[in-house]
């Protein structure tokens, strides 16, 4: 019977989007995972495709595969499976599903070469207006000059009588791809058969003879190493291949990605603490059963989980499996990576956007070849080619780095799930402040609840105060500093111990303001002020990038008045120098983190003692093990609290509670200071106690009393125009559309729905932002409801130039 491939394509939009069939030419060695080229829509352009699934069936009428990209499979069943998932559960494209998969070296282009054939005599089996481009294409002659019009013919007009020119014999093509990045290689030499059977039927040069004899003792070896080790230059070498005695090829290496590892250690020296010990047992336990299982392990911060993650991995490469160990950022990837290097070597594998894109291809390809057991890296390491795993780690699990923003809009512990239940895996998610959410589920018995409630070293938290900034103004002190933090700073600084000082706001001026009309500077491309950075001396936007020189004048009223108002780490830096000018302050925030390398160097210094005070954004809060810092500074983090988010107080709460976790970690006692304008509010004083199970208490609560997840899951659908009119008119006449169709759905679950309103930012980089809420149950009834509203919604004539996408429980303050 014919095979038919069901293929995800390219360039599609949710609202057609399917898999598509196409029947598999006679001879071609298609394979499930392969990427091929396919013709797509009624011009037949030649688009780039997955196959998803091969069948047996009729093909009539069906259009046939174009070529093979792959000679095999780039992605595995499983995988396939996870990007139907994605598509089901995130409202992607199948092809967006596959491509979040692999490593964006591997996308690929094609370029399609066309040549007239020779002697081509039968003009009869060609329409008129196929024998008129032929003739046009054989005036031209030059081959450049007729591939260079041909591809402006099929954009204009389509393939059709290209295609007709092809299949009539007159005109033969050939599709070249090509890899975004290609495979990294070393020129190789080895001996030929030839000279293997018969050298003496070979005259070679004495220098020549060295090298054969070298080869021949070793096999095979570089260009240069040959060259090297038996003292000659490359030319001699390459004079041997000429000769016919020799043989030189490409042999793949793989881009080494730096961990600057620390000694080689043992996983079996790791000492584990009584509620370690307690923790791993139970994982271990279940990973024995070799059945699906989740776990949520609540440590205090310090408790030592990174040493239980350490030893399940172990245990797990010792069962013959594979480990998964995700972190929430790129900056902590350095840190883990030594460590783990040390203790397992090179089958650890790293995965995060900060490494190249060759060297994010060649992890990928170590993992596929089985040169690594151990994943370790961001949100996109969750679809690491693994075939065997047994374990899954997300450590700091509440971060919403886990979330991604982009399609599409996955839940890396949903991905997780799914993989774990694919491969009768255990999943275990681990905080200091675990997401309401998670705690939520191990409450009601989904997950199993593991605690660690004391420090690994046995030494207490960090005492915590809490200073009155109210106070601090009306005493006279204007400054960013309480009269406490500078003088535990300068305590600091003459014992030769190390702080950290957290301001969640980048910049120098967060908000250059009117005297007279009181309106702030936007940036003309979003509703959000522009940040002065006194760096560059330039106005920043942190949301579409837009920079401007400084202005003079305000740009509503003309008034000359401006006043510079915020304070953001640039200035912190500042009056650090002034009020401490011999303590060495190391900065960390986006604006000095621009190389892939200068988190690793940056924290690397700073825990060699190089630096005394280290300030920043969210950044340096969780994850950073220095054990000479004695002191946390959180200088002002009220306005996090009101971010237009259900999510606001939890971040908060977390932020300060992860930031103060950093101090004490060593042998000396740690203190924290967390100023504020509410040091009444229960989240400050909560966050200060390091008390968990006090404000989950107090947040689930809120969450039942007005209905957010987890109580309930919430799809927020997300609406943008270039103008304001057409945002509104088209967000109200999708509006209608649910309530339309819910009428007739009748849904057995209880659905709310409020809006359209306007986002918190309404306009962000040029366009126009919306929001519908639904709050729901996240069911197959939901999923299906949603789906076809976003493929019905774009035939809305309200609709026209207005984008469109749901993500189900994502933020609705951005």
């Amino acid at each position: 019977m014919p095979l038919i491939a069901e293929t995800s394509v390219s360039g599609t939009a949710y609202s057609f989007d399917m898999l598509f069939s196409y029947a598999v030419p006679e001879g071609m060695a298609a394979c499930e995972g392969c990427r091929v080229l396919v013709p797509f829509g009624r011009g037949n352009r030649r688009r780039i495709g997955v196959i998803m699934k091969l069948t047996e069936g009729s093909t009539d009428g069906l259009k046939s595969l174009v070529s093979l990209v792959d000679e095999i499979p780039v992605i595995s069943r499983e995988l396939l499976d996870l990007a139907v998932y994605l598509s089901e559960q995130t409202y992607c494209t199948y092809f967006d599903g596959v491509k979040a998969m692999l490593p964006p070296a591997m996308s690929v282009s094609t370029k399609e070469r066309f040549e007239l054939v020779k002697n081509f005599t039968y003009f009869s089996s060609l329409s008129d207006e196929a024998q008129e481009l032929l003739e046009i294409l054989r005036d031209m002659g030059d081959n450049g000059k007729i591939n260079e019009y041909l591809a402006e013919h099929t954009e204009k007009y389509g393939r059709r009588l290209v295609d007709e020119l092809c299949d009539g014999g007159a005109v033969s093509s050939d599709n070249v791809f090509r890899q975004a990045v290609g495979d990294a290689a070393m020129k190789m030499v080895r001996l030929t058969d030839e000279y293997l059977s018969a050298p003496d039927g070979f005259k070679l040069t004495p220098k020549q003879k060295t090298v054969a004899d070298f080869l021949i003792e070793y096999g095979a070896a570089a260009v240069k190493e040959a060259a090297y080790m038996c003292g000659v230059t490359p030319t001699v070498v390459k004079r041997l291949i000429a000769n016919g005695a020799a043989v030189e090829y490409d042999m793949e290496v793989f881009r080494h990605v730096d961990d600057g590892s620390e000694e080689k250690a043992d996983p079996e020296s790791i000492v584990l603490s009584e509620e370690q010990q307690a923790a791993h047992d139970a994982v271990l336990a279940k990973m024995f059963e070799h059945k699906a299982g989740a776990f949520l392990l609540h440590g205090v911060t310090g408790s030592g989980k990174t040493s239980v993650f350490e030893k399940l991995i172990s245990d797990t490469i010792k069962m013959g499996r594979q480990a998964m160990l995700l972190i929430p950022e790129i900056g902590l990837t350095p840190q883990i990576l030594s460590r783990f290097r040390s203790l397992f070597g090179e089958r650890v594998a790293v995965i995060h956007s900060g490494l190249s894109q060759g060297q994010r291809l060649d992890e990928y390809k170590r993992i596929k070849k089985g040169g690594a057991d151990i994943v370790i890296g961001t949100r996109s390491a969750v679809f690491a080619p693994l075939d065997n795993i047994g374990i899954i780690i997300i450590d700091e699990e509440g971060e919403r780095s886990y979330k991604s923003d982009s399609s599409p809009r996955y839940m890396t512990h949903d991905i997780a799930k799914k993989r774990c239940a694919h491969h009768n895996a255990v999943l275990l998610l681990a905080s200091a402040t675990p997401s309401v959410e998670s705690y939520y589920l191990a409450e009601k018995g989904v997950y199993k609840l593991l605690e660690m409630k004391k420090r690994y070293s046995t030494s207490p938290l960090p005492e915590v105060s809490i200073v009155d900034m109210n106070i601090e103004r009306m005493d006279g002190n204007k400054t960013e500093f309480s009269r406490k933090l500078a003088d535990e700073l300068s305590r600091n600084l003459q014992n030769g111990e190390q702080s950290i000082l957290l301001l969640n706001r980048r910049g120098y001026h967060t908000v250059i303001s009117c005297c007279d009309c009181y309106s702030p500077v936007y940036c003309p491309n979003c509703s959000v002020p522009l940040t002065y950075h006194k760096k560059n001396d330039k106005l920043m936007c942190h949301y579409c990038g837009y920079v401007s020189e400084r202005v003079t004048v305000c740009p509503e009223c003309g008034s000359e008045r401006l006043r510079n108002m915020g304070f953001g780490t640039q200035k912190l830096e500042e009056e650090l120098s002034v009020y401490f000018p011999a303590a060495r302050v190391l900065r960390m925030d986006a604006d000095t983190t621009f190389s892939r390398y200068s988190y690793e160097k940056n924290f690397s210094d700073f825990r060699e003692g190089k630096y005394d005070i280290m300030i920043g954004t969210q950044m340096i809060g969780k994850g950073l093990d220095f054990p000479n810092v004695t002191l946390v500074g959180v200088l002002s983090v009220d306005k996090a609290l009101f971010a237009g988010d259900f999510r606001s107080y939890e971040r908060t709460f977390s932020l300060i509670t992860q930031v103060v976790g950093r101090g004490g970690r060593g042998e000396k006692q740690g203190r924290a200071i967390l100023q504020t304008f509410m040091p009444e509010h229960y989240i400050m004083n909560l966050a200060a106690q390091q008390d968990y199970k006090g404000f989950y208490n107090e947040e689930i609560a809120i969450r039942r009393a007005m209905i957010f997840p987890p109580v309930c899951d919430m799809a927020v659908f997300c609406f943008a125009a270039n103008d304001e009119i057409s945002v509104i008119k088209g967000s109200g006449a999708v509006l209608e559309l649910m309530k339309k169709r819910l009428d007739e759905l009748k849904p057995k679950t209880p659905i709310r729905v409020l809006g359209p309103v306007r986002a918190s930012y309404g306009r962000i980089n040029g366009k126009f932002r919306y929001r519908i809420i639904m709050k729901c149950k996240n069911n197959a009834e939901i999923r299906g409801f949603i789906s076809a509203l976003l493929k019905e919604a774009p035939k809305i004539a309200d609709m026209k130039g207005v984008s469109l996408y749901a993500d189900m429980n994502g933020d609705v303050g951005v």
